[in-house]
């Protein structure tokens, strides 16, 4: 089986229930979080049925930002590419955040709050240690790389991941 490529500018639709879908957009690599794919999810829900053009999808309100395996949602069929455009909004402006404190350990409960979090943007060279997260910082978006299936969580308006720390 030939190794399914995305590329920036890819759009894919996400069927969230039998009666609505979403969309995404692959907007960029980010190198300092293992060159994961960065994605922009859109905010509005589409009838099943409805054919939207992708200039108009990427002209609607985002809902979130996050780190996934784009190739990976496809080869598993949770989405499909519908389309692509160069159009990928202005990434400068996008933060993520970061903590060690969700309690991965076995036996380990996880940390209902932190006061170690880390931040950065795309194209970053390094994570900015800030402690507890102040201002622009608590506006910031989960910056792990998250699963298809935990995107598809995140579309459907759920937490996830569910034991991640609040601030």
């Amino acid at each position: 089986m030939a190794r399914i490529k995305t590329k920036i500018g890819d759009v894919f639709v996400v069927k969230i229930n039998a009666t609505h879908k979403r969309y995404l957009q692959l907007v960029a690599f980010d190198l300092l979080q293992l060159n994961s794919d960065v994605i922009r999810a859109f905010k509005e829900e589409y009838p099943i049925d409805s054919m939207p053009l992708v200039a108009d999808i990427i002209k609607g309100q985002i809902d979130f930002y996050a780190h996934c395996a784009t190739d990976v949602g496809l080869k598993m069929q949770f989405w499909e590419r519908v389309g692509s455009i160069k159009e990928v909004g202005d990434l400068s402006q996008v933060l993520f955040k970061g903590t060690n404190d969700y309690g991965l350990n076995i036996g380990e409960e996880p940390a209902k709050v932190s006061y170690n979090w880390y931040v950065w943007r795309i194209g970053d060279e390094s994570f900015t240690k800030v402690g507890k997260l102040e201002g622009e910082n608590r506006k910031a978006y989960i910056g792990l790389i998250i699963n298809p299936l935990g995107i598809i969580e995140l579309l459907k308006g759920n937490k996830y991941p569910i034991h991640y720390p609040d601030f």
